[in-house]
């Protein structure tokens, strides 16, 4: 759904927890916010597995109660595949998933302490202060027959482009070493 940056703010509410995840391979790291920007969590490691998906519910849950939250916001940064795994575990629970541009976050690490530098406890918080400042977008995660026709369109395209690749290759062996090739056959 395509939201204007105000009505994605106004999807932050008071009774709004706002999460940042830092995916990695083997571990995320993730911090807690209120609508305001006030930390209401401390920093948690957990493995980017179903048993780091279960802690970090938990986490999520004792935190909701603690602040009397009704809903969670989870952001994370979509680079590479790690993300994936932990999103559909998200959506699986019902807890809302959004995303923000990785280009952002290396944009908007600076504001904080005037460093640009990256580490796994700066990341999440800054992940959450663009959700929290609607600077984000919701995913679209295929379910059912829609899921493997995406999943059968990447596998084609994937064909497709190692086809050609293979293609450009014997036509630059055939111009390199029997550039008379053409003149003898129509095609190779």
């Amino acid at each position: 759904m395509k939201y204007t940056q105000n009505a994605k703010i106004l999807q932050i509410k008071e009774t709004t927890l706002v999460i940042g995840v830092d995916v990695a391979s083997e571990f995320n790291y993730a911090r807690a916010f209120d609508y305001r920007g006030i930390e209401l969590g401390r920093l948690i490691k957990f493995s980017n597995d179903s048993i780091g998906f279960a802690e970090f519910t938990e986490w999520l849950k004792k935190l909701k109660e603690k602040h009397q939250k009704d809903h969670a916001v989870v952001g994370m940064e979509p680079t590479g595949h790690y993300w994936l795994t932990f999103a559909q575990y998200l959506k699986d629970h019902q807890i809302k998933i959004v995303l923000v541009n990785p280009f952002h976050v290396k944009r908007s690490k600076e504001l904080d302490d005037n460093n640009p530098t990256k580490n796994d406890r700066k990341d999440p918080k800054t992940i959450a202060m663009l959700v929290k400042d609607g600077r984000y977008m919701e995913p679209y995660i295929p379910e059912g027959i829609y899921s493997e026709i995406r999943n059968v369109m990447d596998t084609r395209w994937r064909l497709v482009k190692g086809l050609n690749r293979v293609r450009n290759q014997v036509n630059r062996w055939i111009s390199i070493y029997f550039p008379e090739f053409s003149q003898v056959f129509v095609n190779w």
